[in-house]
């Protein structure tokens, strides 16, 4: 067990950190400036994690890349959860399709960005790359697809389906985690061998990565954060959907893979650990575009991330002692 704190605190602590640390600024009185975080987030969503894909994937042998009954399981999960939480959502609140849209992606999308490239790597090792950038470009296709198109049948947006879908298009051949993808399969089939010169500064890059992820997500979680009495407000009516992010979704995971074929050990486990990850700050991102569900987003991410530390550790426990039932047929 002490292992698995060892491997799992350090996360969770670099989390805190950023969060107390923003807290503790704003009790003194001079809180950070929400638009200070930029430069951080072009930082991580630009240069380092786009590093990190590109140099995993481009020492990859192509023959794991092609692996379609792993992406057809994996996406397959993701996208039941997200119908699930789209569901309730629309039951609770009587149809509202723009609320009941940002809770399937609060149910559905984990924090595979931030969290989850490091957190894998750490527990499973070089073998999580290729099902952690599968996992990644199918899940952030799906969902990218998915919000604009729901929302735009919602009324949200008065526009034309072809121009809808346009822009969806363009969204996703442009996002700067699968132009890396991609650069890094392209380099993994012409075997391109970097110079050393550039590859050290690929790999400074990779390293810088998740700490920066995790401090930056501390901090932005709290400055988002309104207040407690707010957390407790909205907290029953978003348990339910943290139960399908944190419970529901790895579990389904496991049994689709389960019922599609014989996987590698080390790629059901990272398909576990992706799919156990609380909401990503996406969401919380999403419902202030779109002006829709902000509160229970805001407030799903914090509590969603306090109630991951037992979740989640208990899912690497599992892992790392071999115990996780990934044949349960």
């Amino acid at each position: 067990m002490i292992q698995v704190l060892n491997l799992a605190m350090p996360f969770f602590g670099l989390i805190a950190l950023g969060f107390f640390t923003a807290r503790f600024k704003a009790w003194r009185g001079t809180p950070i400036p929400e638009s200070g975080l930029g430069w951080m987030n072009f930082f991580l969503i630009y240069i380092a994690l786009p590093a990190l894909f590109f140099r995993i994937l481009a020492k990859t042998p192509l023959e794991k890349l092609n692996n379609v009954p792993f992406v057809a399981g994996t996406t397959l999960a993701t996208s039941i959860v997200f119908v699930l939480g789209f569901a309730y959502v629309m039951l609770r609140s009587k149809g509202h399709m723009r609320h009941a849209t940002v809770a399937g992606v609060c149910a559905a999308y984990g924090n595979i960005g931030y969290m989850g490239p490091g957190l894998a790597f750490s527990t499973i090792g070089p073998e999580a790359a290729v099902p952690v950038a599968l996992i990644f470009c199918f899940d952030n296709i799906l969902l990218f697809s998915l919000v604009p198109l729901l929302m735009a049948l919602a009324g949200t947006e008065r526009r034309s389906a072809l121009s809808v879908l346009a822009e969806v298009t363009k969204k996703i051949v442009t996002h700067p985690f699968i132009v890396a993808t991609v650069a890094g399969v392209i380099s993994a089939f012409i075997q391109f061998d970097p110079p050393e010169m550039l590859d050290r500064l690929l790999g400074f890059l990779q390293s810088a990565a998740a700490p920066v992820a995790l401090f930056t997500l501390g901090v932005t979680v709290a400055l988002r954060m309104e207040s407690f009495t707010a957390l407790a407000r909205v907290a029953a009516s978003i348990s339910p959907i943290l139960a399908l992010k944190l419970i529901v979704h790895p579990v389904l995971v496991i049994l689709l893979l389960a019922a599609l074929g014989r996987f590698e050990t080390s790629w059901i486990y990272t398909a576990a650990l992706m799919a156990c990850l609380p909401p990503a700050l996406n969401v919380f991102i999403i419902a202030r575009q779109y002006d829709t569900w902000v509160e229970e987003a805001s407030n799903a991410v914090l509590l969603g991330t306090v109630i991951s530390v037992v979740t989640l550790t208990s899912v690497l426990y599992l892992v790392k002692n071999g115990l996780l039932p990934i044949h349960p047929f």
